[in-house]
């Protein structure tokens, strides 16, 4: 009997669900799950889930009172929200839920630190152990030294938008616990830059740069963990199967799980030890000289930053209206 991609998968690969969808991750049973402000804003003005907004609307003005502005009530429902995607979704999975820092924080270590910290209690105070939270930090030098105070206090960090070798290897020289490398956004970059319309999946500039970071983790013997994301369509995916994770939008599992064929694995930590790859020391000033001189990197960050910002206003927007609705 043939055995479709998705499960072969899942035989070399840990798979992870890209939504916040939560009928999405109930159909496709996933180990992991993650989230970010896009995906949650969407997710927020599903019908469905109506009722989760509803109730941390609530409870955030139950908090603050009546003499509270519907404003600082929909700040404080924004803070929670992602909390309580989370929360709903761990009923579902038997992994980890990755829940995303504030993007408009990125380049503030303190204030980084302080709203993981927050994070994790939230969950705790739920009764959730942080053994199965992350907690999503942009790849920046920032971000990275935040993730390493959290690490030392068992707070699990996933470093997000991450484009380049220099933020790899920074993240591991860190200890961070996982890293979730940006496939299909360096793929669109290229493709814009290069006035190409596509790339052979095996050339995709996205899959070029995972395979690199897997292999140099391998070689050197890192214990953070590779996670490739953002992707644009199946080939990305069959190129990496063996990569540590792989967290994959609904409608990209929805494709595996319909498609039939051998899966052959292309990434494998003993074919990594064989190979001759020069070590890097990583510190802030060969970081920063290195971003420098990475344009992809350098533009793909500052966009999904900025990106992630604006779905972050779009939500609180949103959760004003709804208070709005609700006070009415």
């Amino acid at each position: 009997m043939a055995i479709n991609l998705l499960e072969q998968l899942r035989e070399m690969t840990v798979v992870v669900a890209d939504t916040g969808d939560i009928q999405a991750i109930e159909k496709f049973k996933p180990r992991d799950a993650t989230t970010n402000p896009s995906l949650i804003t969407a997710a927020a003005q599903m019908p469905q889930y109506q009722g989760i907004v509803d109730d941390t609307l609530k409870g955030a003005r139950a908090t603050l009172g009546a003499g509270a502005s519907a404003s600082e009530v929909a700040s404080l429902a924004f803070d929670r929200l992602a909390v309580s995607f989370g929360l709903k979704i761990l009923e579902i999975i038997p992994g980890r839920v990755s829940t995303e820092v504030d993007a408009r924080l990125s380049y503030d270590t303190e204030a980084t630190i302080a709203k993981g910290r927050e994070l994790i209690a939230q969950y705790e105070a739920q009764g959730v152990s942080r053994e199965r939270v992350l907690i999503k930090i942009a790849s920046t030098w920032e971000g990275i030294q935040a993730a390493a105070v959290l690490e030392k206090e068992n707070i699990a960090c996933n470093l997000t938008l991450l484009f380049g070798i220099h933020q790899a290897i920074a993240c591991a020289e860190n200890g961070i616990t996982l890293i979730s490398p940006f496939v299909g956004r360096i793929l669109d970059w290229y493709k814009k830059d290069s006035g190409r319309d596509s790339y052979e999946p095996a050339e995709d500039p996205g899959v070029v740069s995972v395979t690199s970071i897997y292999n140099y983790y391998k070689k050197f013997g890192y214990k953070t963990e590779v996670m490739g994301a953002s992707f644009r369509n199946v080939g990305e995916i069959t190129e990496l199967a063996g990569c540590d994770l792989l967290t994959i939008a609904p409608s990209l599992l929805a494709e595996l799980h319909e498609t039939e064929g051998e899966l052959p694995r292309k990434l494998d930590p003993k074919h990594a030890a064989s190979l001759t790859i020069e070590k890097i020391t990583m510190d802030k000033a060969t970081f920063d000289s290195m971003h420098q001189e990475n344009r992809m990197a350098n533009d793909k960050l500052a966009e999904g930053i900025l990106g992630f910002e604006k779905a972050l206003e779009s939500l609180e927007a949103l959760l004003a209206e709804r208070l709005a609705a609700l006070e009415a």
